[in-house]
């Protein structure tokens, strides 16, 4: 990854099959230099007194699904899509918004259904998918708002990488003692498509005494090497070079044996990478009493869902956790018939949290740092690192303002201690980006 002089690194999202490539052809995009102060402006300039930002001409245009969904989604979806206009203003490209109200409980009650009959033909027009939350069981039993929405998603474009970020960012206090940033920066990568959250199983003599339920784990071959080695992959890229994946062999004696096989198989491909596995018990404890020694941590459909909520507590707040559900083999729509385009989607973890929906006071961050995730998919690694430098200054500044008020902060929202907004929150981290690129 590319560091800034006095920034941390924002990390590329890897394709271990096909690299990236961006999707416009010939791009022309001027390259950009961050500076001590972590503003930005273009290399042919030189530094400046004004770091100015040169923005381009080219016509890079982007076509983003946006599914708000239910819940605190409808209240965070418009900051962040205000960031990421700003984003596309600021380092010359364009978004083209197509915006839906279907995979929403709000629409199954109108419908009978979550989603319409053409929902597929609708997305495999846009280039990736920004998904809010969804979910509202007080009137819609979670499995069929989720089976009916998010899970097709992942099934039908074969999102078979969940990738979660999980970083103490400076201002956010953990809930664990004496951490920092430097102690909890990890990904969980979660194989997304089969695994225990497989549609296979049934209900037999229901209602009696020998009522029976049974829903199988599916493990495939391909489904464990390619979440494995593309773990393999991100490890590799990244300076620790080491690898934890999630296991339960000791109690699980047949699903589990095999991923453990797996792992040990594609780990002689990466002599480079320390692989250690943990079971899943065992390992969640040592995600809240030592994080700092994970870097690169896998695992199955439960067992990544498992961790991927965990680490983000563990840095104070799930609110501002994001995730990219991946198809690392599709790289460019226009380059693929568009019957078999197979979208990515980003979201943030959190769900739709009915419990303060309505309140304007849910944290947008983690729907704003999907955003970036979803830039640096598309190619936009400028606009990415501009967005998250923007999340961490606005954080940094919070931090200041809770020490001279004491431990109070008006910006930052109720989930991180803060009696802030969620419109204020995003209008900040806006209004910061546009200050790291001063025309």
């Amino acid at each position: 990854a590319t560091q800034g002089v006095g920034l941390p690194a924002v990390r590329q999202l890897p394709s271990p099959q096909t690299p990236h490539r961006n999707r416009v052809a010939n791009r022309k995009v001027a390259q950009s230099r961050t500076y001590d102060d972590g503003r930005f402006t273009s290399c042919s300039e030189g530094p400046t007194s004004t770091y100015r930002h040169i923005m381009s001409t080219s016509t890079r245009s982007y076509t983003i699904a946006v599914l708000p969904g239910d819940g605190i989604g409808l209240e965070v979806m418009p900051p962040a899509l205000r960031c990421l206009e700003t984003a596309a203003t600021l380092c010359g490209f364009q978004f083209n918004f197509k915006h839906y109200e279907w995979a929403s409980c709000t629409y199954y009650h109108k419908h009978g259904k979550m989603m319409p009959d053409n929902w597929k033909e609708l997305l495999q027009e846009c280039d990736a998918i920004y998904f809010g939350a969804v979910g509202d069981p007080a009137t819609v039993p979670d499995h069929i708002s989720l089976w009916g929405s998010l899970l097709l998603f992942r099934r039908e474009f074969d999102q078979y990488i969940n990738l979660r970020p999980c970083r103490l960012i400076d201002g956010v206090t953990s809930p664990l003692a004496n951490r920092d940033g430097k102690q909890i920066d990890f990904v969980t990568v979660r194989e997304n498509t089969e695994g225990e959250y497989s549609s296979i199983g049934g209900r037999i003599f229901e209602g009696t005494s020998r009522e029976t339920v049974i829903q199988n784990t599916v493990f495939t071959r391909t489904g464990v090497d390619r979440v494995v080695r593309y773990a393999f992959e991100l490890a590799r890229s990244r300076p620790a070079k080491k690898l934890t994946s999630a296991t339960k062999s000791n109690g699980i004696s047949i699903t589990m044996p095999y991923w453990d096989e797996r792992v040990e198989a594609i780990g002689k491909e990466y002599p480079d990478v320390k692989v250690e596995k943990y079971h899943i018990d065992i390992l969640c404890a040592h995600f809240v009493q030592r994080p700092h020694i994970f870097d690169v941590g896998v695992g199955s459909n439960l067992f990544g869902d498992i961790l991927s909520d965990l680490g983000p507590a563990c840095t104070g707040t799930i609110g501002i956790a994001p995730s990219a559900n991946l198809n690392p083999s599709m790289t460019s729509r226009k380059d693929v018939d568009p019957k078999e385009w197979m979208p990515s989607l980003f979201e943030p973890v959190h769900g739709s949290a009915p419990d303060i929906a309505g309140k304007g006071i849910a944290n947008p961050i983690g729907m704003i740092w999907a955003g970036q995730m979803m830039l640096d998919y598309l190619g936009e690694k400028e606009g990415a690192k501009l967005v998250m430098t923007a999340i961490e200054r606005v954080l940094g500044a919070a931090k200041e303002e809770q020490k001279l008020r004491g431990g109070k902060s008006e910006l930052l929202t109720p989930d991180m201690h803060g009696s802030g907004t969620t419109e204020g929150l995003g209008a900040a981290i806006e209004n910061e980006m546009s200050k790291l690129v001063q025309k």
